[in-house]
């Protein structure tokens, strides 16, 4: 019998290393009418509003367990939501799947603790503690997962998205040893960084936009140093609670050097306010009630209780001019990763930025902790006895996720830029442009946190502080403005809707355009969008251009399908339970009904002055104009409601109401 060379064994033994490790990648691949990529707080409020809509099969892909984005992975439990009304910081209205949640997180608050906002902070009057804002999400999702309308896959990162012509088919996701392909009609990517938009080939913008794109006067002339990676920063938030007196210090974290942290020398650590002034009183301003979450010492609430976060701008984490230690890391990973914008990076590459991140955050609890308390005093005033909370699970007590103030901007049927938005005065009253096609009402700052950073030695390894530059601050006055339909389509690519972010606005709009109720908004808008689509077997494209169904999505919207409704045209003194809010909405976006060009209210009780009527009536259809006239009506509630009785609103033309 002849044998075989010994040189052989070695090939052969490969061969079957290879064949068992091919046998151990499992594959699997899934049909669906929509598939949202994300797990954030859009994400949640596409999935919700499609299964309310009549999407019979949906797939929602997280890369991590938890459901939530800021609410809850990014550990943002104090929710930025302010205006301003008449000189003082109220927050803005709630509406939509974003009022629901912030019902849900009120019932949960009250049945925990007796009150409905127990964190008296600084930055925002809602509060709720990460865990449970998990928790919240899930039993929001619970009823369509019962239902079969949809299904929740986690932990997996898309790694390749498959176009057919110019319309996404397909995207493939890996988890470990695994892989799963998921077929959809029409995909939303709702991700963190825009991963879909980017794989699909689909046009997007990353970084700044440079001024001679939009004329922005926030705009750089030019890159410098900074490049095409200066984004608003990352923060790694850090959630604390009370020990009752026990000693917490962390240990030293290997990059600490207390030159990084010397603002928060100048910087008053601990206040004791109940913040009954009202939010952004400088009486209660200091770190630990800037972002508290339960204040257990004003409301009387039992010992242990005690949690805030930290989200300070010394924590922030610029995404450009990085450590030589992350510059090395990233290049032995892929020759030029350090030089390219986060957002474009693999997983595995962005996890090597984020461990720097997680280092200078705790380099700042670590300050708090011993440089800072030895200055202010004992318990309870002191960081030294707030612990790192097990509520997240993860080994270094770290949310799974940093918080995510930028990433990727679809280039969409329409760009909002700085432009439509920015305000003369520090009162909003009414964007320069209001979108005939909107989706939904919002009003936030101009708001970058510090996008740069300066070493203050030769060693870039060494200690640095942050820049914060006189164009990027958060300083930048805008007007209430609305969000519009075309700013979620793709300017070219098919089968694709945008949420979150990941939406059609300069990067100078992404800094105002980028909360938790916004984002749920979003997410509500772009399911809505979806569920027609599907229904009616066209791509958005064709949604976008079609008047009649731009207003049929405008009313769903208002009017609210299984709860409330969502504010279109941001008025401050309508609530979707009002019984003027879905006529209201309506027809200002119309252009019917125009609201006063100097109030943020729309006063439904107020009389009808003279002529009022009249001059609505000649801005109505031809068609209605007879009828409207033997109409009567005393309030503008009135008139409001008078017009969605006689006014066919989808057959309004799609000519802006102030764009």
């Amino acid at each position: 019998m002849r044998t075989l060379p010994r040189t052989i064994f070695p090939v052969l033994l490969t061969l079957v290393a290879v064949f068992c490790c091919a046998l151990s990648v499992r594959a699997a691949t899934l049909d669906t009418d929509l598939l949202i990529v994300g797990g954030n707080e859009s994400a949640c409020a596409a999935a919700v509003q499609a299964a309310r809509l009549g999407v019979k099969r949906i797939v929602l892909v997280n890369d991590i367990e938890w459901l939530g984005g800021q609410f809850s992975a990014e550990g943002v439990g104090c929710l930025d939501e302010w205006t301003t009304v008449n000189g003082k910081r109220e927050g803005f209205p709630h509406s939509g799947l974003f009022l629901e949640m912030i019902e849900r997180i009120h019932a949960h608050n009250v049945a925990k603790y007796g009150k409905a906002s127990p964190g008296n902070a600084y930055c925002g009057t809602e509060t709720i503690e990460p865990a449970a804002a998990a928790r919240i999400f899930e039993e929001m999702l619970k009823p369509h997962v019962a239902s079969g309308a949809l299904r929740i896959e986690r932990g997996w990162e898309p790694v390749k998205v498959s176009v057919e012509g110019k319309r996404v088919a397909a995207v493939e996701f890996v988890r470990r040893d695994e892989t799963l392909t998921v077929k959809a009609q029409l995909t939303m990517d709702a991700s963190d960084w825009g991963d879909v938009i980017r794989l699909s080939g689909a046009k997007y913008g990353a970084g700044p936009d440079l001024r001679s794109r939009f004329g922005e006067p926030s705009a750089l002339e030019k890159f410098d140093d900074a490049g095409v990676q200066e984004m608003n920063p990352l923060s790694w938030c850090i959630v604390l609670r009370e020990t009752g007196g026990k000693d917490a210090t962390i240990p030293k974290p290997a990059t600490y050097d207390p030159r990084s942290f010397a603002a928060l020398d100048k910087t008053p650590p601990w206040v004791d306010s109940d913040m009954s002034t009202g939010i952004y009183s400088q009486k209660g301003w200091s770190i630990y009630t800037h972002r508290r979450l339960v204040d257990r010492w004003n409301n009387g609430f039992a010992p242990g209780t005690e949690a805030t976060f930290l989200n300070w701008p010394v924590q922030d984490y610029p995404v450009c001019q990085l450590p030589q230690r992350v510059v090395d890391a990233l290049e032995k990973s892929e020759p030029g990763a350090s030089r390219r914008n986060i957002a474009t990076l693999s997983a595995a590459q962005k996890r090597i930025i984020f461990e720097d991140v997680k280092q200078h955050a705790l380099g700042m609890l670590y300050h708090l902790q011993t440089k800072v308390h030895d200055r202010v005093g004992d318990f309870p005033q002191s960081f030294r006895y707030m612990a790192l909370t097990d509520e997240f699970g993860t080994a270094d007590k770290l949310p799974p996720k940093p918080y995510i103030r930028e990433g990727l901007r679809l280039e969409a049927l329409t760009m909002l830029t700085e432009g439509d938005i920015r305000a003369a005065t520090r009162e909003p009253k009414w964007a320069k442009r209001m979108p005939g096609d909107t989706v939904f009402g919002f009003q936030f700052n101009i708001d970058f946190h510090p996008t740069r950073r300066k070493f203050l030695t030769e060693d870039r390894n060494g200690p640095w502080q942050y820049i914060h530059t006189e164009s990027r601050g958060w300083h930048t006055d805008t007007d209430r403005a609305m969000f519009p339909l075309r700013g979620l389509v793709p300017v070219e690519m098919d089968g694709l809707l945008g949420a979150g972010k990941n939406v059609g606005v300069s990067s100078v709009v992404q800094s105002a355009l980028r909360l938790h109720g916004q984002m749920m908004l979003c997410g509500q808008a772009s399911a809505t969008v979806a569920a027609m689509c599907l229904r009616d077997s066209v791509e958005p494209r064709a949604i976008a251009a079609d008047a009649a169904r731009v207003r049929a999505i405008q009313r769903t919207l208002a009017q609210g399908k299984d709860g409330p409704g969502v504010l279109l045209w941001p008025y401050h003194d309508l609530p979707p339970d009002h019984p003027a809010f879905v006529a209201a909405n309506l027809f200002s976006v119309a252009g019917i009904w125009r609201a006063d060009a100097d109030s943020v209210f729309f006063q439904p009780e107020k009389m009808l002055a003279d002529g009022e009527w009249a001059a609505v009536i000649e801005r109505a259809p031809a068609d209605s104009r007879s009828v409207l006239r033997k109409r009567k009506p005393a309030t503008r509630a009135d008139a409001v409601k008078a017009l969605n009785e006689f006014v066919r609103f989808e057959k309004i033309p799609l000519s802006p109401a102030a764009e």
